[in-house]
């Protein structure tokens, strides 16, 4: 491990140093080993452990190639990660989500087109006057994920969307065992919406605290 350890940091290093830039093909193996100083058993565990974070992409018989490196892509990984949470973690997620999206929310009053947050309303219409639980979290998914990335940042976009995987068992739990949920929930995204209409970032960044923070309280005293 430790001599993978040294392989990954000197790659990693090549990619800082702008010596590899994104896009660009790795030297032939034994080439890179040699430019190293490494074995090439560790030059492959290293390149196989950069391709599972998404830094490289290994192409049969073309050859092993830097990344985009956008933030989509390395934070990819981080879906891959939370996917493993257990159960007793949820509130910890919901928490760094009460943190992220109200902040995204206001940014994205003062940067979310017109056109997209007229596509904003449109999702919220396409909900019947009694929609099942799972059409509603279907939307709430979709909702906040057009909002994140209505806040023109792709760092925090691809935060919050590797964050909302591990909320969605907690919504349709709530959405199924809570009285009022469902027009609750319906309410404040429609609220969110106006005040992203009128941007009006502080009040979206408020709506947006009281919609999650609703789903955080039921859960702390369902648990």
């Amino acid at each position: 491990m430790a001599l993978t350890d040294d392989a990954i940091g000197k790659i990693k290093n090549m990619i800082m140093s702008g010596e590899l830039g994104p896009g660009d093909r790795l030297p032939r193996e034994a080439d890179l080993a040699a430019h190293l100083g490494l074995s090439r058993n560790s030059l492959r565990e290293a390149v196989r452990a950069l391709s599972m974070i998404r830094v490289l992409d290994v192409r049969q018989g073309d050859g092993t190639y830097v990344t985009s490196l956008d933030p989509g892509v390395l934070l990819d990984a981080l879906s891959f990660v939370v996917d493993f949470h257990r159960d007793d973690t949820v509130l910890q997620f919901l928490e760094v989500r009460r943190i992220l999206e109200p902040a995204a929310t206001a940014l994205a009053a003062e940067r979310m087109s017109d056109s997209d947050i007229e596509k904003l309303q449109a999702l919220l219409d396409e909900l019947g006057p009694e929609p099942t639980v799972d059409a509603l979290v279907a939307n709430d998914l979709e909702f906040h994920r057009l909002i994140a990335a209505g806040a023109g940042n792709g760092v925090l976009c691809s935060l919050i969307e590797g964050l909302s995987a591990p909320t969605t068992r907690a919504r349709v739990w709530r959405g199924l065992t809570q009285e009022g949920a469902v027009t609750r929930t319906r309410e404040q995204h429609q609220a969110i919406h106006d005040a992203l209409a009128a941007r009006r970032p502080d009040l979206a960044r408020s709506w947006a605290t009281v919609h999650i923070a609703g789903v955080e309280d039921w859960l702390r005293q369902a648990l």
